[in-house]
């Protein structure tokens, strides 16, 4: 059965042990992102890695408040806010999807019927706001205040506080398709915060093209195209001229921030989906259950309608501030940049809401077990388009976008380049910074192995492969913002069809006979 709501959740990580209750008075100064980085890097190696999900009873100036942190921060949990016993049954699933086999006969597409019914189950559905538990609790005017919440800074030299778990809705001026993100979120006070969505982002592309629509002929659409490709306004790191803001000043762009939400519903917020699907629909595929959502009270959009917290409001396009710094999930800080301004018009909350809140630096963190998530469920999607993979492993120390591991079934000279810049097309797989390919039968998540073979089997000047193109914005490393250099490694036995000409040699492994007789006496050896 789905989880409707954190709360649920909550009563699921309790029942399984998952769950600390945390009752010692903690500031949501720094004090609780502390807790939280040392629960999420205990038990490194064993089966408590990553430590338990920690629900904060005792918050320092909120009386009666809760927290919840680490919720998602190990293999066992990712599983549960998944519902199943491997990440790879979701990818599975996916896979019959993407991959159905055709109706011979009438027999044939009948057992069909029960698939597609399934798939058209998970398209969300809206309810009446009588009936949605985020409506409990309405508040205007001057009652408006995100800062009766306990929001966390999690790191000392942050610009402020930080809304740092954002479920982020916006909707396509063109399409009217809604798209959910992630995106930090800097409080400046009661009534607003930064928007740190990245020019790379869905959203961002959201506000791109209504300032396009906002610019009052085709040579004031010319200089917001000019300025935004260069990274301004929507995610920018200049301050736009006055005469292009002048030209759309004014008009906002609704958005609805959604804060404690079921977990499949938080974690399709950071799935790389294309922007054709919306994550409400990734979420009823993940939970089996259509999401139930509710209309805004000032803005027209719809969030989950059984969420902790729902910040309604806009963001006024031209609008820039100052956002950072923020100690980011790289392990460093993300510097000042200027970013859009989202201003609160309304808040509506249940009673005693559940903060939702993570902290992110350097790996291990709760993070880390998302992304191996993603890693794991849309491995299909890569292979649909890239069907030579075999399997892709993005290590903690890579933070998503600095590394990733691929195995393929090489076929052709200088397949593995082939794999290295399809890659670097996909998507938001375009940041790698460093791709590393191997044969099919090295084991990618096995890093020894990795290294081993990468050590060995390359050629420095022949198998590295360097090119230029958009990088991370978070890459404080990149020669310019978003923009820089990218590295490819091929790994792979050379064939002499490469121009290796010399004998490539055997790796060691011992004869499967000889395996099976000592693993028979292994017990009797004593050696263990």
């Amino acid at each position: 059965m789905a989880y409707e709501s954190l709360r649920e959740w909550i009563k699921a990580l309790d029942k399984a042990g998952e769950l600390k209750r945390v009752t010692a008075e903690v500031s949501p100064i720094l004090e609780m992102a502390e807790i939280a980085d040392r629960a999420s890097k205990s038990g490194k190696g064993t089966a408590k890695a990553g430590g338990p999900a920690l629900l904060f009873e005792n918050i320092t100036g909120y009386p009666g408040a809760k927290v919840l942190m680490n919720q998602f921060g190990s293999t066992r949990r990712m599983q549960m806010a998944l519902e199943v016993d491997s990440l790879d049954d979701v990818a599975k699933r996916i896979d019959v999807l993407i991959h159905p086999v055709a109706p011979v006969g009438m027999f044939d597409k009948l057992k069909m019927l029960p698939m597609l019914a399934e798939v058209g189950g998970y398209f969300p559905k809206t309810i009446a706001a009588k009936n949605a538990s985020c409506k409990e609790v309405i508040l205007r005017g001057d009652d408006v205040d995100v800062l009766k919440f306990p929001v966390l800074q999690t790191w000392p030299e942050d610009g402020g506080r930080y809304i740092t778990l954002p479920c982020v809705t916006t909707r396509d001026p063109k399409s009217g398709k809604r798209n959910l993100g992630m995106y930090r979120m800097q409080v400046y006070d009661g009534q607003s915060t930064g928007m740190h969505w990245q020019r790379q982002k869905v959203a961002a592309e959201h506000a791109r093209d209504r300032m396009r629509a906002a610019a009052d002929d085709a040579a004031g659409q010319v200089e917001v195209m000019a300025m935004t490709a260069g990274g301004t306004a929507a995610a920018g790191s200049h301050s736009m001229p006055q005469h292009v803001v002048t030209k759309i000043r004014g008009e906002r762009m609704e958005v609805a921030v959604v804060i404690g939400t079921d977990p499949a519903t938080t974690f399709s917020a950071i799935v790389p989906a294309p922007p054709e699907v919306e994550e409400y629909i990734i979420a009823g595929f993940l939970r089996q259950k259509a999401v139930e959502l509710v209309k805004c009270e000032t803005v027209d959009l719809d969030v989950p309608a059984h969420a902790e917290i729902v910040l309604e409001g806009y963001v006024e396009l031209g609008e820039l501030r100052t956002e950072g710094p923020f100690g980011d999930h790289t392990g460093f800080y993300t510097m000042q940049d200027e970013y859009p301004v989202f201003h609160i018009t309304c808040i509506t909350h249940r009673k005693d809401p559940i903060y939702a809140a993570t902290v992110v630096g350097k790996p291990p963190m709760e993070d880390t077990w998302m992304i191996k998530a993603v890693e794991r469920v849309f491995l299909p999607l890569m292979k649909l388009t890239i069907p030579e993979i075999i399997d892709i492993n993005l290590p903690a120390e890579g933070v998503a976008h600095n590394l990733m591991i691929v195995s393929i079934r090489k076929s052709y000279a200088g397949h593995a380049r082939k794999v290295m810049h399809a890659i670097w097309g996909l998507g938001q797989a375009m940041f790698t910074k460093c791709i590393v390919v191997v044969d099919e039968d090295c084991d990618v998540q096995d890093v020894s192995e990795v290294m081993l073979r990468a050590g060995n089997n390359i050629d420095p000047e022949r198998d590295i492969q360097f090119t230029l193109g958009p990088v991370d914005t978070l890459d404080h490393a990149s020669r310019l913002p978003n923009f820089g250099s990218k590295m490819g490694i091929d790994a792979t036995r050379k064939w002499p069809a490469e121009g290796f000409t010399r004998q490539w040699p055997s790796m060691l492994t011992m004869s499967k006979d000889v395996k099976a007789k000592m693993d028979a006496v292994w017990k009797k050896l004593g050696i263990e």
